[in-house]
């Protein structure tokens, strides 16, 4: 009792820093936002908590089948990541309560259908085919290109977590290729309601035409090609790390693919990630 009173008198300069995502423009955290957007897009509750045990659902997978066996380096006894529910459901996350755009009413963003802050690290090898070659490594998959974009979140009319929209439009004009082009989509999963609200936004031609400026919607995807071995709502979003993760997550998909299909042309996975400050990037994968 002594020992917690001494921690006490410590000044805060010493303290504990806990993690924080709000938005020091706006002071709302980035659930808040994303229900905000949530909301104005019609983002149902049962579709983000289908989405959600989908996810934990294909990362259970993806580890009984040893997916992830060469990606995920054991730490303290730990070979996957606790923040997985192998037996979630559609009906256990609908008895959970809604914890962002409480106050703004019909609020259907949960504990479940958000991703926890969780902590990790990750890294993923990018390279030169010539300095691989050299280092008897072979390349999983070539990143073939990538775009960013960014969002007037406080002036303007999008989302924090919208940039992405922007920026597959863009990608995908320059490399001459289609939405639907590709064999696999990494969506960020930041939270449930906002992998949907991209994939409604490229839908709606209203969308396409009035914001990004298209003469056309971009159309809808295979969900079944969508996070296939589940993504950040299944294994969490430490700071710093997603990212790496996503990678190297698709290039593998790429390369097993690959490895199945033996021949024919490419095989492309398309990588598109919601970040803070109203960013976005996007990138395209091939093997």
């Amino acid at each position: 009792m002594q020992r917690l009173k001494l921690v006490g008198t410590l000044p805060a300069s010493l303290g504990v820093e806990i993690p924080a995502n709000s938005e020091p423009r706006t002071g709302l955290s980035m659930g808040e936002h994303a229900a905000v957007t949530a909301k104005q897009m019609g983002i149902k509750r049962v579709d983000q908590d289908e989405l959600a045990a989908a996810s934990h659902r294909n990362m259970a997978d993806a580890y009984d089948r040893g997916f992830f066996d060469d990606l995920v380096s054991p730490f303290l006894g730990l070979y996957r990541d606790d923040n997985l529910r192998p037996n979630s459901s559609v009906e256990k996350l609908a008895t959970l309560r809604p914890v962002f755009g409480v106050k703004a009413g019909d609020a259907t963003m949960t504990a479940g259908n958000s991703t926890p802050l969780t902590d990790g690290a990750s890294v993923a090898l990018l390279a030169s085919e010539q300095w691989a070659e050299a280092h008897s490594l072979a390349p999983l998959a070539y990143l073939v290109d990538a775009e960013t974009a960014a969002v007037d979140y406080v002036n303007g009319n999008d989302g924090l977590l919208m940039a992405p929209t922007y920026a597959v439009p863009r990608l995908l004009a320059r490399n001459g290729l289609s939405l639907q082009d590709f064999d696999f989509y990494e969506i960020h999963e930041a939270f449930a309601s906002v992998v949907l609200a991209h994939l409604a936004a490229w839908e709606s031609e209203e969308y396409c035409k009035r914001r990004l400026g298209l003469d056309a919607a971009l159309g809808s995807i295979d969900r079944s090609k969508l996070n296939v071995n589940g993504s950040s709502l299944a294994a969490g979003h430490p700071f710093a790390a997603t990212g790496g993760r996503i990678l190297a997550q698709t290039a593998k998909q790429l390369a097993e693919k690959k490895a199945a299909k033996k021949g024919g042309g490419p095989l492309r996975g398309l990588i598109s990630i919601c970040a803070a400050g109203g960013q976005g990037v996007a990138a395209i994968l091939e093997a």
